[in-house]
């Protein structure tokens, strides 16, 4: 059997963290849907920047943009909404097939909102509004006023992608807000069957204690930090609320790896494809971690529910002078930093792309 499906076997979902037009337009996507069992995809500023950035691919909706004039970021919101719809028909057997329970693709509001609960929320409710698809997350970032903007998503009846998470105890915030916008939505007699993941960010941790722990801890944090909040989603299922909830209707929120990508040559290619194989979960992965994986990945463990050895491994780093709850801060704030770089290069880029289009000169003779 291969990789791929033994994860999907097992119960984890297989997304691509990826998109561009060649994707889509040669055929790639529904290739890696058939024959790697990839069931959705994640989008993010950084991965919409290469995009558009070294491809031509967008250029000709760029120039053709100036009539009727849009702005740069409602521009590339047309951009990213024609993507993602496509990708989401590609996926929306699946999605049926599972009631909803998979065939996702995400899309993340500006991370200029990231401060702004009510932004966030008129965001979240006309992205999901114009793009009109049935299987389309909304990515909003696990922030404090992230969190008033997901349970006020939420009880609007918009799916959301709950993003930047790096802890158990950001996690369970977070979990938290979707159960409020149920409650809400339960209290006020609307359907529950609102979906929600919840992203947590795994590499990350791996690459900012480099040179700062022994050997042997390397590439070891974040797939403790995994463990331990895996062990916190399993231990959700069983709480009373959620009983009350699922009881009415309500969907697990299910939880996400995210960052799941080597970046230290000390690991395989597919490391923490191996490491995160869980139950009830999804994987997100960059191309090239699909790739290594499908070729010559193996499912070695599946992770205990309870969350196995996570705890004496983050004793170590603590005694290594490692302090995660810091770290977890420092981590989420970076992560939303680094997303508002690449979104500010990404508008640019779109302005240069159309500058032809802004300032052509008119033509001799023009009274305009």
């Amino acid at each position: 059997m291969k990789a791929t499906l033994k994860l999907q076997a097992l119960g984890q979902s297989l997304w691509l963290d990826n998109i561009t037009r060649d994707l889509l337009g040669d055929g790639t996507l529904a290739r890696y849907r058939d024959e790697y069992n990839v069931t959705g995809l994640t989008s993010n500023p950084s991965i919409y920047l290469k995009a558009i950035r070294d491809t031509a691919a967008y250029d000709i909706d760029i120039a053709k943009s100036a009539d009727p004039p849009l702005t740069d970021e409602a521009l590339f919101f047309s951009l990213a909404i024609k993507d993602l719809t496509e990708a989401a028909e590609l996926f929306l057997p699946v999605h049926q097939r599972t009631q909803g329970v998979d065939g996702w693709v995400s899309l993340e509001v500006s991370p200029w909102l990231t401060e702004d609960a009510v932004g966030t929320v008129a965001a979240a409710k006309s992205l999901h509004a114009s793009a009109r698809c049935p299987n389309l997350f909304i990515k909003i970032p696990g922030t404090a006023a992230g969190l008033i903007a997901i349970e006020e998503a939420i009880f609007a009846g918009v799916p959301v992608n709950v993003t930047l998470l790096f802890s158990r105890e950001q996690y369970v915030e977070a979990a938290n807000a979707y159960w409020r916008g149920l409650a809400r939505r339960r209290d006020a007699g609307l359907d529950l069957r609102v979906a929600s993941v919840a992203s947590l960010f795994v590499s990350r941790w791996d690459t900012a204690v480099t040179g700062e722990v022994p050997f042997g801890l390397r590439n070891r944090l974040g797939v403790a930090i995994a463990k331990q909040t895996y062990g916190a989603y399993r231990d959700r299922m069983s709480h009373p609320m959620w009983r009350e909830l699922a009881d009415a209707g309500a969907s697990p929120q299910r939880l996400l790896w995210a960052s799941t990508g080597a970046k230290s040559r000390e690991i395989s290619p597919g490391y923490y494809v191996e490491a995160l194989a869980a139950p009830d979960t999804i994987d997100t992965v960059p191309e090239a971690t699909l790739l290594a994986f499908a070729a010559g990945g193996e499912l070695i463990s599946v992770m205990r529910e309870d969350g196995g050895n996570a705890d004496p491994v983050l004793a170590d780093f603590t005694h290594a002078g490692i302090d995660v709850t810091a770290l977890a801060a420092r981590l989420q704030r970076e992560g939303v930093e680094a997303f508002r770089q690449a979104w500010a290069e990404l508008m640019q880029v779109i302005a240069g792309k159309r500058m032809p289009e802004r300032h052509l000169a008119p033509a001799e003779g023009s009274t305009s």
